[in-house]
């Protein structure tokens, strides 16, 4: 089993798909790191050499940010924003969509489960 960048890989995928279980790391992306490092997109990751490996882990250490580090930089720029008072600052605050989605229906995956509101009881003559 490749282990790169703290994740484990799948073994019985193709270099390729099997980068892209590392995060921060994409389709396009793992096709650039395995041109630079000279495998094959084709290739197996269990067909990898012990030099592969160790090729990919020292070009993803110098110059690629990912998992731990990337995700305490979005960390810090989520905070970042927040500090200032932005208006995305404000939605990540109040744990609401910051793209322009509309909030009044869906929004559910941001909002999270509903709380339901009861409504008043009319008064009986």
């Amino acid at each position: 089993m490749a282990r790169i960048a703290g994740t484990d890989l799948p073994r019985n995928k193709r270099g390729v798909i099997g980068l892209t279980y590392i995060y921060g790391i994409g389709s396009s992306t793992a096709v650039q790191i395995l041109k630079k490092v000279g495998v094959s997109e084709d290739t197996k990751i269990s067909d990898w050499s012990d030099d592969n490996v160790r090729d990919i882990t020292l070009l993803l250490q110098n110059d690629y940010k990912v998992e731990g580090q990337l995700r305490s930089e979005i960390q810090l720029n989520i905070k970042r924003l927040m500090d200032i008072g932005c208006y995305r600052g404000l939605r990540h605050r109040k744990g609401l969509p910051l793209r322009g989605q509309r909030t009044q229906t869906n929004a559910r995956t941001r909002k999270g489960k509903r709380k339901t509101v009861a409504n008043k009881k009319k008064a009986t003559k």
